[in-house]
């Protein structure tokens, strides 16, 4: 039986959530099918590949998009913020990620713990879908205290403010 946790939030329209890194707490198909069950439209890995080896998550891209999800890996180590290519990559994204949710779909965001990286990628989509960063990060808190670990992943997130995001 899985003991992942996935932690939701209604932004934009949809169904935005984190967790940790499925195979974790050592059940890495238990948690693999109670994701699959929530049935996300979009999943997004912020782990780094050895991260994901490490827990036995090393073909979850696969898995999952042989489940119908969608997948994006956009590694990022531990207590950072994104490096330059996730950045780059991050637009496109975004805009994924806000057509998902507009249309009432379910986003999925992990990271290792389920809290740093995965909450400043939560963070960020939830204000570039119109939250005013303060209230985000309370209601985001509410949900998972440890969202958001590090000053530099809260000023990457919160960045989303002064950023002008296409519609």
């Amino acid at each position: 039986m899985s003991q992942l946790v996935i932690y939701a939030l209604q932004v934009g329209g949809g169904t935005l959530a984190l967790t940790a890194m499925p195979g974790r707490g050592g059940d890495y198909a238990a948690d693999l099918d109670m994701i699959s069950e929530w049935k996300p439209g979009l999943v997004i890995s912020m782990t780094t590949e050895i991260e994901m080896l490490q827990d036995g998550a090393q073909d979850f891209g696969s898995d999952i998009q042989g489940r119908a999800s969608r997948w994006v890996h956009l590694p990022t180590e531990d207590f950072n913020a994104p490096p330059p290519a996730v950045v780059e990559a991050w637009p496109s994204v975004s805009a994924t990620v806000r057509h998902a949710l507009s249309g009432g779909g379910r986003v999925l965001v992990h990271c290792r713990g389920g809290c740093g990286r995965s909450g400043m990628i939560v963070l960020r989509q939830m204000i570039e879908c119109g939250e005013r960063p303060e209230k985000a990060l309370e209601r985001l808190r509410a949900v998972r205290p440890c969202a958001v670990e590090t000053d530099d992943q809260m000023a990457w997130a919160v960045d989303a403010a002064r950023v002008p995001v296409g519609r």
